[in-house]
């Protein structure tokens, strides 16, 4: 054999040895940690019990998305399985859960957990196994700080900027107002306080005339209440769970204290705050919003809430459609799915954290014109606009535009 047909030859063997090396297989592989070729399996706490129970139904909404989901297929040939734990709000709860999630049921994401002093007390562990922690259910700053916590991405819009927006409200509407505060004891509730003294800037040492907190398990908030009156103030900004908004709403008006009452988003649902606090004495609160209110009959003809109200007929017809509280588990479910499609079939968590860090003017279902989620290396923080509301005593009327996130 001459030297020519041997170079051919050894060419030959080396093409064939090559197309059967793993080299030549794609990077993208059909199983890994939290995914199989058939099924992508994602972890959820929520408390199903405790002192934010109220808050449950939003896990039994965004399951009800996945089964609807994978009733049309699922996400790129992929069924989900969606495992959703009860953390009872409780901090070693949630550890000992998201730990069950991770290392038995080997989730490739925990997304949409709530609360902030359950996910505070997870946080370091995601990050530190490099597990995302998606969309969590709390305006909470530390749950977007990209630097200190990359896995990690906030979803609500965040308690500072929430009260910014109310500080200028005020500073429009009643610029000598004499504010008190009453916050929960925790990262949001420090937030909140922040955001409305950034908000009132040099003012705000001479306007803010009390401040008081309570823990998320406090029975009630009676004696703060009637402390917070006792200082004069005319203004009142309070934040915590809605079983606090509504003890708040029904004290102040037992006691006949009639001040400009501001209410954190995740308080305004007439179903858990203002129906249990009573109606009539929730007229004039005010607060904020992101999202349609299927109750407004502004949007009884709009796509978005005919189709949100049909989602609830089939899939949970138990549920109270004017709960604005089951908003958050139904555009947390969107946005879920939405990085998942983006995955394709790389679902690496790498993959995954690349994905919900790039989402570019998306717009779930739900939320008001001129909204948007956005995400970005540097941006952890998807929702950064709200419009100012005021409840008449039968449901929300916005008020002004939607303001931006400065």
């Amino acid at each position: 054999m001459n030297a020519i047909k041997l170079k051919m030859m050894l060419r030959y063997l080396f093409a064939i040895c090559l197309a059967l090396s793993p080299i030549s297989q794609s990077p993208a592989q059909t199983s890994g940690t939290g995914y199989t070729s058939t099924e992508i399996l994602i972890g959820n706490l929520m408390p199903y019990s405790g002192p934010a129970s109220s808050y449950a139904t939003i896990g039994k909404i965004e399951a009800s998305y996945v089964e609807m989901i994978n009733g049309k297929g699922g996400v790129n040939g992929r069924q989900i399985k969606f495992i959703s734990y009860d953390d009872a709000y409780s901090p070693p709860k949630a550890v000992e859960q998201a730990r069950r999630l991770v290392e038995s049921d080997g989730v490739l994401a925990i997304v949409s957990p709530l609360g902030t002093p359950p996910n505070a007390a997870i946080q370091k562990y995601m990050n530190l196994k490099k597990v995302p922690h998606l969309f969590v259910l709390s305006g909470a700053e530390r749950f977007s700080d990209h630097k200190q916590f990359p896995w990690t991405v906030g979803f609500n819009p965040g308690y500072a900027t929430e009260t910014r927006i109310y500080a200028r409200y005020i500073l429009e509407h009643r610029p000598n107002a004499k504010i008190a505060i009453l916050w929960q004891n925790d990262d949001s509730g420090r937030d909140f306080v922040r955001g409305l003294e950034e908000g009132l800037g040099s003012r705000s040492e001479k306007m803010i005339v009390a401040k008081a907190s309570f823990e998320p398990t406090d029975p009630v908030i009676d004696s703060q209440i009637v402390t917070l009156k006792s200082s004069g103030a005319d203004t009142f900004v309070l934040t915590g769970t809605p079983r606090a908004g509504s003890q708040a709403i029904r004290k102040v008006a037992e006691m006949g204290w009639k001040p400009l009452f501001f209410v954190s988003n995740p308080q305004s649902s007439v179903a858990t705050t203002l129906t249990p606090a009573g109606l009539d004495n929730a007229k004039g609160v005010l607060s904020s919003s992101a999202f349609k209110d299927p109750a407004d009959p502004t949007w009884k003809n709009d796509p978005d809430v005919v189709e949100y109200l049909a989602f609830l007929t089939r899939y949970l017809p138990s549920v109270d459609p004017n709960n604005n509280i089951n908003l958050y588990g139904y555009l947390a479910a969107q946005a879920i799915i939405q990085v998942l499609k983006q995955c394709g079939d790389d679902l690496s968590r790498d993959n995954v954290m690349r994905q919900a860090t790039n989402l570019q003017s998306f717009k779930p279902a739900m939320l008001l014109p001129g909204i948007t989620m956005n995400t970005s290396s540097d941006n952890h923080h998807p929702i950064r606009q709200l419009q100012m509301m005021n409840f008449d005593g039968e449901r929300w009327q916005m008020i002004g535009d939607i303001i931006s996130e400065q």
